[in-house]
């Protein structure tokens, strides 16, 4: 059963968002207010392709992995949504049906506002329409940058960025090992690859490398990145 009410780590996840901290206290505030909180466990669908749009929805806890299906059947991720990222709104806006499949990757908390409640807020606050139109306009830089990055970068680069990533959204401190910080997201090397339009045995191939170097260490439950530093000096000098 759902539980209606946020814990304080997932209350804080949301408010503390880059792009929703940058609205007006009146604007979150009427956001938060209609919103209601759903939670999964992990493989539990989202939303699914082809579904009309009927909510907006802000990932609280966990990730939500967005998915499409090749030719052949076999499902493809695209990429993760981390606590405090809103989604969904681009169907509601163009009235279209939603375009890819989201599930919960681990236990996943979920915030929703109904399309209704959406448009009320759009229409009381204009404040929320400069606001969309700055998180679009940041979702297209992204894009580019993924697409420049997949045409100019190495693997070896892209998957340090990559991991960069990961541990800013997920990474928690080795209690043990000051300088150490496991990526909290497990994601297994094939869903790594397809984050970065490789195949699982060349990102294998460069996480051993990592590992070699001591950069990283590859452990059953994830990995652990042990040289941030080196980190950005490969995503610096690897063009």
């Amino acid at each position: 059963m759902d539980d209606p009410i946020l814990t304080i780590d997932e209350r804080s996840a949301i408010n503390s968002g880059r792009w929703f901290s940058s609205l007006s206290p009146s604007l979150r505030h009427d956001i938060l207010r209609c919103a209601y909180v759903k939670r999964y466990k992990d493989g539990d669908l989202i939303a699914a392709r082809g579904d009309p749009p009927e909510e907006w929805i802000a990932c609280a806890k966990g990730a939500v992995r967005v998915s499409s299906t090749s030719i052949s059947g076999k499902q493809i991720t695209l990429t993760y949504v981390e606590p405090g990222i809103w989604f969904g709104d681009v169907a509601i806006f163009d009235g279209d049906r939603r375009t890819h499949d989201a599930y919960a990757h681990g236990d996943t908390t979920v915030l929703g506002v109904a399309k209704a409640d959406f448009r009320k807020i759009l229409a009381q606050h204009v404040e929320l329409y400069e606001a969309m139109l700055r998180l679009h306009a940041r979702r297209i830089r992204q894009l580019y940058g993924l697409v420049e990055d997949l045409n100019t970068l190495p693997l070896r680069a892209r998957l340090a960025k990559q991991l960069l990533h990961l541990m800013r959204s997920y990474g928690i401190p080795s209690l043990a090992h000051g300088d150490e910080i496991r990526i909290g997201l497990q994601l297994a090397q094939e869903e790594l690859a397809q984050l970065l339009g490789a195949s699982r045995q060349r990102v294998n191939q460069e996480l051993k490398a990592m590992e070699r170097e001591d950069i990283i260490r590859i452990e059953p439950g994830g990995l652990v990145v042990r040289d941030r530093d080196a980190l950005m000096h490969i995503v610096d000098t690897d063009h």
